[in-house]
């Protein structure tokens, strides 16, 4: 596969999913060793499939019985290629954080699968499962309560070498951490400094220098910049593009700016009630929107110009969005869908490119979960 570049248009060939080459292991040392194993730049290297998460709903209080379970995450599937970086964007409760906890495997997943280098991570234990932890990192949302306050800033940082000794051995670890800091733009004399003495932007680069801290191939960052203001989002996510080329790490990058979403990533996936609605390039996202929740999406971004804001329709959704314990039969969307027919009540809509796009060179021939897709242009979403 060629390699990634955002400028230079190799992304449009990329497919949403590939065929998995599942690694089977004789034993633990050989599945570290799978692991550990170099991906070219442009293969997949994480890839998911039909990943579902149901929180169980449990009434009684000295006999507990399950009476129904919330959907956070219904069989959602997608490849992260090496070096690339995957938005993922919704509104809240659509299930965005929980899929970042599953791929870090923070939470067991209900069912399905999920492939680093051919190994499914949510079978692992013991050592395979402690290195592929070392490999995926994550930033948090919140830059304060993701840090220790009783701890001082190289204490936080340098905690992942006490786990993986292998990284920095003792001796080396007080330079290590002050080169962290360094390469975050914070100044290494900053080493003894606790959470509280920091500003927003240097907390989340503190986050950031200790997600760096183990050389990662994957970063999950969820919602990194949606706490700080306007200016300091830019100095962040500028920051991570460079890291990004620094340290050819790959992004799996979570957010509701749908700006900030389309300036970092190459493919973009949008999520609603659990489920895809629509995935590919940013071009195809943002310009060539086929789903119907995305054109919604995009409609309600501000647009600075007057004249184009007044040629531009804006698409209001009526009703709330439906409770994940309940959902709705077949497409999820259709209890506000202005396209709805009686077919998206009785049958769930795949991901997949639509009919009417299949084998064209249009850029609406992108895998979008409607019936009815077709391409709408949506005014300031190039923005």
């Amino acid at each position: 596969m060629a390699e990634l570049d955002k400028n230079d248009g190799s992304m449009d060939a990329t497919p949403n999913v590939t065929d998995v080459v599942a690694v089977d292991a004789a034993d633990e040392t050989a599945a570290v060793a799978a692991i550990e194993a170099p991906v070219e730049r442009g293969e997949p290297i994480l890839q998911v499939r039909n990943l579902v998460k149901h929180f169980p709903l449990s009434q009684g209080i000295l006999f507990k019985r399950q009476v129904g379970a919330v959907k956070a995450v219904d069989g959602v599937s997608f490849d992260l290629y090496q070096g690339e970086t995957l938005g993922i964007v919704g509104e809240s409760g659509c299930g965005k954080s929980t899929v970042a906890r599953l791929l870090m495997a923070l939470e067991t997943a209900t069912s399905g699968e999920v492939f680093y280098k051919g190994q499914d991570i949510t079978r692992l234990s013991g050592r395979a499962l402690k290195a592929v932890r070392r490999n995926i990192q994550m930033v948090f949302q919140d830059p304060y309560t993701s840090l220790n306050p009783r701890m001082t800033v190289g204490d936080i940082i340098g905690e992942p070498f006490d786990i993986h000794p292998e990284v920095a051995p003792k001796g080396d670890r007080r330079a290590k951490v002050q080169e962290l800091l360094d390469v975050v733009g914070l100044n290494p004399e900053y080493i003894n400094r606790y959470p509280h003495q920091f500003s927003g932007g240097q907390r989340q680069r503190i986050g950031i220098a200790r997600g760096l801290a183990l050389n990662p191939e994957i970063i999950i960052c969820d919602e990194p910049v949606s706490a700080l203001d306007v200016s300091v989002q830019a100095q962040v996510i500028n920051l991570m593009e460079k890291l990004q080329d620094e340290f050819n790490l790959s992004y799996v990058f979570i957010a509701h700016d749908l700006s900030i979403v389309r300036h970092i990533s190459d493919r973009v996936g949008v999520m609603y009630l659990g489920k895809m609605a629509e995935i590919g390039t940013d071009a195809e996202i943002y310009d060539h929107p086929t789903h119907p929740y995305t054109q919604a999406l995009l409609s309600a971004v501000p647009v600075p110009d007057p004249e184009a804001r007044e040629r531009g329709e804006r698409i209001i959704l009526t009703g709330d969005v439906p409770s994940p314990a309940n959902p709705p039969s077949g497409c999820r969307f259709r209890t506000r869908c202005w396209k709805a027919q009686d077919k998206c009540s009785t049958e769930l809509p795949l991901l997949a490119v639509p009919e009417r796009f299949k084998g064209s060179d249009s850029p609406a021939a992108h895998e979008s979960a409607c019936h009815f897709a077709e391409e709408k242009d949506i005014v300031g979403a190039a923005s």
